[in-house]
């Protein structure tokens, strides 16, 4: 398998859902701003999200897609099969327990994320409404393990555009007709959360059944216990424990900075939730997209014993990322008002709203490269079923960024947080990129000191440009005529991509060269 045409496909799907991310986002904007509203409905769709990635793609998936890919490995898709129906099981009741507790305890969750909230209840309602959404998202993210396992990338990529499109005709349609007959607009929104998670499902499922691959989930009591006392069950309970902690160490954070921004104002929870979509568009395309195509397959190398293999792989990936996500953290730092001039200047987002999103987007661009390195890096762990090391480093990077919060915040008050988060992520990567040298786990291949040079100078004159040009325009002015300054943004970033992709040809770098094939 072309492993650069794999993460490319990834990438690509990945990239049409960030699209459709970042129209929801535009029309969520102009809608109804950065305001209470927003921030109420931007804390309710959090807490369903934090528990998503400790049921879904974090630390269940850190568990179960190494073991999965193992056992197939070894044992013969039948007994993989086993083990699927019997982890779908008792997922399932795990869902069915935490759905039902959220839903009452709502209020509880609501004050312990931002309890400074102006529309507290609001929160609590949408939180409620919302709540069935994680249910449907680690049903998918069970289906994504499988389907990634037998190198079935695309359906997983393509099927959040089905959230986005939900939440689309949500904000467009539903908030107007919810104001006609006199219900509150953004629980419009809430409700296109919930059906978009069950659109995600009702196509991921059909695509196992073709693999002959689909669960069957025991809904009965000793179906239950059957599955329970699978040893497949324990092991993935087992190293779901120091996952979770890791997971949670890293929500915990989340947590800790919504509970400040709450307090910090109305908006601010909004304008670090605008900045953050744009922050996870490169993190998406890139990050996500390798973490994706490298985890089955660097465990299933783990599987065979291939240390050549596991290090070659995390070296590819490596120096993808560092070339990709390098010219995307400059343009972050020294073009953001350009980008989010153009993304969400509209209707109710004002210039304050610019300038503070702005003031956000500059913080966690400094840490894109550690964001994105992470998610190339604990692969590296998780193939090994090794999840301690990453929680460890978690906890420290945990407290470096509230010490960081301490002093950043008082002075750049919501941009603050987003600055700890970025200079947290590098030191957490940084961390990890050791363990995995010192380990004999990733051993650098010849050139990286002249695959850098070329990189950073590529993107120094990039940059350059990108400056030039967000000084050069009043991007603000130009929302008298959007279409011309769609057009302006689009040349701009065009002209410095041909840059820096020319830069690197110049400088003998070729891309085909990133044409790797796994196992």
């Amino acid at each position: 398998m072309n492993l650069l045409k794999a993460a490319s496909t990834v990438s690509l799907l990945t990239l049409a859902s960030r699209i459709t991310g970042l129209v929801r986002e535009q029309i969520m904007a102009a809608s109804f701003g950065a305001s209470a509203a927003t921030d109420a409905f931007n804390v309710a769709f959090r807490i369903p999200n934090l528990l998503r990635r400790l049921f879904a793609e974090g630390a269940f998936s850190q568990a179960f897609v190494p073991l999965l890919a193992a056992s197939r490995e070894r044992d013969g898709d039948d007994a993989t099969r086993v083990l699927l129906d019997a982890v779908a099981t008792v997922l399932t009741w795990a869902l069915l327990a935490t759905v039902t507790v959220g839903i009452v305890g709502a209020p509880v969750l609501v004050w312990a994320m931002a309890a400074g909230l102006a529309a507290f209840d609001e929160a609590v309602f949408m939180t409620r409404l919302m709540f069935p959404y994680i249910a449907c998202m680690s049903l998918v993210a069970l289906a994504a393990g499988v389907l990634n396992t037998w190198r079935r990338f695309a359906v997983p990529a393509a099927t959040p555009v089905l959230l986005n499109l939900s939440w689309i005709v949500a904000a467009w349609w539903g908030a107007p007709w919810f104001a006609r007959v006199g219900w509150q607009p953004i629980h419009a929104v809430a409700a296109g959360v919930v059906v978009g998670g069950v659109l995600q499902l009702a196509v991921q499922w059909p695509a196992l059944r073709r693999l002959g691959m689909s669960p069957r989930i025991g809904l009965t009591l000793p179906a239950l216990r059957r599955a329970w006392v699978h040893p497949g069950v324990k092991r993935v309970l087992t190293l779901m424990a120091p996952a979770l902690l890791g997971v949670s160490v890293a929500q915990l954070s989340l947590l800790i900075n919504t509970q400040i921004a709450s307090h910090l104002g109305v908006g601010s929870v909004s304008w670090l939730t605008y900045a953050d979509r744009l922050m996870e568009f490169p993190t998406a395309l890139l990050g996500v997209a390798l973490g994706v195509v490298l985890l089955p397959q660097l465990s299933a190398a783990q599987a065979r014993q291939d240390s050549a293999a596991t290090s070659g792989m995390l070296d590819w990936g490596l120096r993808l990322a560092v070339l990709l996500a390098l010219p995307c953290a400059v343009a972050l730092v020294v073009f953001p008002q350009p980008l989010v001039a153009v993304l969400y200047h509209y209707g109710r987002f004002s210039e304050l709203d610019v300038a503070q999103t702005v003031m956000a987007l500059r913080g966690y661009g400094v840490g894109l490269i550690g964001l994105i390195g992470v998610k190339v890096l604990a692969p590296g762990y998780y193939a090994r079923q090794d999840i301690r090391t990453p929680v460890k480093i978690a906890v420290v990077v945990l407290v470096g960024t509230q010490l960081m919060n301490v002093a950043l915040v008082p002075w750049l008050a919501h941009a603050g947080l987003a600055l700890s988060i970025g200079l947290g992520a590098q030191l957490n990567a940084g961390w990890l990129l050791g363990g995995l040298v010192r380990r004999g786990v990733w051993r650098p291949a010849a050139g990286w000191a002249g695959f850098l040079g070329r990189v950073l100078l590529a993107s120094v004159a990039m940059g350059a440009l990108l400056a030039a040009a967000a000084r050069g325009l009043d991007w603000l002015d130009l929302q008298r005529t959007p279409g011309l300054r769609a057009l302006w943004l689009a040349g701009v970033l065009g002209a410095a991509a041909v840059l820096y992709l020319g830069l690197l040809h110049a400088l003998g770098l070729r891309l085909r060269q990133f044409a790797r094939r796994g196992s």
